[in-house]
């Protein structure tokens, strides 16, 4: 554990680009951890972070607990700090996090999703072992956004946690605990952007700004000495990039780097310059050409750790987006760790990040209460959101709220309220809203995406062609998109015909959810009446109080399955229409071996131009790409007992085999 220890600690080091007039000491081992509920002394249990103590939610439990959890921890403070400047920085803490140093409470924080921290100067014991305790609770709170949630609310310490000593004379981490920096693209184009380095500084010094590119050559580089008081300023210095290499998403996801010194203090920001639009078609523009975005939600959830993840997983994901070729992702149903935002701008992912501002369910099951409290608290973590994520350039909107309702309660006016702050606060950026009925409440921010699920909760598949033509009929001007659109599925779960199940039920067959995506995206893809289109969801996640399909306590409309071992079919159809780059075959309905019926439809996606199927060693015939990356023959004869069946794309350079036994 400390060899394992140690390289994480020297990865966060160089991660965080900082030079070593300020040091960042992560702390995330050598905790001790007592539930809320434990009234024993010296009771504990030694845990790392992250972590969460819901390990109840991942069976399905649908009363896991929700309460408090303490975490303690000793650190030794070196005398050597008696000048320093001392912050202790958590990457985030669900949901309410009270925080004392050596029994003295220094601050608190509400929401559960953002970075916060805390001024210790004044309260460590230089030279001497000093206690870190916090204090946790995820028991619901009417003051603190989310109120509800088709997701579990897991409680604990699940980001990293960190003390950042710096100089007498720095750049501020006090401004919601973001690192002191905006990077502000103003006017971008081809031959040349306008960005303005914003940095909010503490003391006196010589700030110098300098600009590099992707190589390492500095293309800029400015100074200004700041003088006055110890309060915290905030100082602008204006750039023009002259023809400036853009962000061009994953064709080009360049990255310029801004070094900032301020007196003995430095950092190291990267940022991405780009301009994008909806416009009055409907149609989302990145540099001047039109992108169609063919984008997932995602939960910060994995199999076996809850919402507890750690940066390899987070690494997978974003493996298994690339290979399935989504080019956008919607961050649900909050603000996600930053550590995954640096990874889509690398990637060159369109990234919608949003508040945990969520109302499904009736009209008891409230997303919204009018109260100051809880409208103050949703403000702030907006605030917290922009502030922190601001500088990643595959950020391009920010989404306000998810299915609310106009009834009780009515958010309209809140929502208003959220929509001007965001734009004050960030007029670069679009904002957007997810929603699942009609009302006012769609007609405020820049964008609205509607979570539908026709052919799932009611309807047909082919639906969602309809409803998106009557909806750009009637509201023309409106800039609509599809937030969410599923169907659950067991790779379990096999059946022989084509019969749409009971998405409340116990049985969830995979091939109704491979159907269920082919003919939404052929009718989405064929019309063209969106902006985006976001499958609702890449992996299967945790939900405790979900009763259905293979096992309780998961909602499995994911293409992946919740560890991330299992691709169901639906996963390789997406991967022949977006990913054309990595050749491959796929033979759909694989699981289901053992079958009854002689007579089989023999299903293949790919995305080569033409595939050959085999059966038992003996040529089927060739189809050509319907357009679609699928291949079908019908009327099959398989023989009793085990058929060998393999396709073969016309170069012979991929294949793919499997086996059906007809009993």
């Amino acid at each position: 554990m400390k060899k394992v220890a140690f390289i994480l600690f020297i990865t966060f080091i160089g991660i965080s680009l900082y030079s070593q007039t300020r040091q960042h000491i992560n702390l995330n081992n050598n905790w001790n951890f007592t539930p809320g509920y434990e009234v024993r002394k010296n009771i504990s249990t030694e845990i790392s972070l992250p972590h969460t103590w819901n390990l109840d939610a991942l069976s399905g439990k649908q009363d896991y607990y929700r309460g408090f959890g303490n975490y303690q921890k000793t650190i030794n403070i070196p005398e050597e700090w008696n000048d320093k400047f001392v912050f202790l920085r958590f990457g985030a803490v669900n949901h309410t996090a009270s925080v004392f140093i050596n029994g003295i409470l220094v601050g608190e924080h509400f929401g559960g999703y953002t970075a916060f921290g805390f001024d210790i100067s004044k309260y460590i014991f230089l030279g001497k072992n000093n206690t870190i305790d916090v204090r946790v609770s995820n028991a619901l709170d009417l003051g603190i956004m989310p109120l509800l949630g088709d997701f579990n609310f897991y409680g604990g310490i699940y980001r990293d946690v960190e003390i950042i000593v710096l100089p007498k004379n720095h750049i501020s981490v006090e401004n919601y605990a973001s690192n002191g920096i905006r990077i502000i693209s103003e006017n971008v184009s081809e031959e040349q952007a306008e960005i303005t380095v914003q940095a909010s500084v503490k003391g006196n010094g010589k700030l110098s700004v300098t600009l590099k590119d992707g190589k390492g050559k500095i293309i800029a580089l400015q100074e200004n000495t700041v003088s006055g008081n110890a309060e915290i300023q905030t100082i602008k210095l204006p750039f023009t990039i002259k023809d400036p290499r853009l962000w061009n998403g994953q064709q080009d996801p360049h990255l310029y780097t801004a070094e900032i010194s301020f007196d003995n203090d430095k950092v190291e920001e990267t940022f991405g310059l780009r301009y994008f639009s909806v416009d009055d078609d409907n149609q989302f523009w990145l540099n001047g050409k039109k992108l169609q975005l063919r984008g997932v939600g995602r939960h910060q959830d994995f199999g076996g750790v809850g919402n507890a993840i750690h940066r390899q997983q987070m690494q997978k994901d974003i493996e298994l987006m690339l290979e399935m070729g989504v080019n956008s992702v919607r961050l649900t149903h909050y603000p996600h760790d930053p550590f995954f935002l640096d990874l889509c701008d690398n990637a060159g992912l369109i990234v919608w990040s949003e508040i945990p501002f969520v109302g499904p369910g009736g009209y008891r099951d409230k997303g919204f209460v009018d109260s100051k409290r809880f409208k103050e608290n949703g403000r702030k973590q907006l605030a917290e959101m922009i502030e922190q994520l601001y500088n990643h350039p595959s950020i391009v909107m920010w989404g306000l709220f998810n299915e609310l309702k106009e009834e009780g309660d009515n958010p309209v006016k809140y929502v208003k309220e959220l929509n001007m702050q965001a734009k004050a606060d960030d007029p670069t950026r679009l904002t957007v809203s997810a929603s699942n009925q009609g009302g006012k409440i769609n007609f405020i921010t820049d964008l609205i995406g509607f979570n539908q699920y026709f052919g799932w909760y009611g309807g047909s598949p082919e639906d969602i062609g309809k409803w998106g033509k009557q909806i750009r009929t009637d509201y023309p001007k409106l800039k609509v998109g599809v937030s969410e659109y599923g169907a659950g599925a067991s790779p379990y779960h096999q059946q022989d015909s084509l019969k749409k199940p009971d998405a409340n039920s116990m049985w969830h067959p995979e091939n109704w959810q491979t159907h269920f995506h082919e003919v939404h995206w052929r009718e989405m893809n064929d019309n063209n009446y969106f902006w985006g289109t976001y499958v609702w969801v890449m992996f299967d996640f945790y939900a405790a109080h979900r009763t259905e399909g293979e096992r309780n306590g998961i909602n499995d409309k994911g293409l992946v399955s919740i560890d991330r071992s299992v691709k169901k079919d639906a996963f390789y159809f997406y991967k022949a229409n977006w990913n054309n780059k990595d050749k491959f075959v796929y033979i759909s309905e694989r699981r289901n071996r053992h079958r009854t019926n002689d007579f089989q439809t023999i299903k293949v996606f790919s995305n080569t131009s033409s595939v050959e199927l085999f059966l038992n060693g003996r040529s089927l015939g060739q189809k050509n790409n319907n357009g679609y990356g699928t291949y079908t023959w019908e009327n099959v004869r398989l023989i009793q007992g085990v058929n060998i069946v393999e396709a073969v794309s016309n170069d012979k350079k991929v294949n793919d085999i499997i086996e059906i036994e007809i009993l």
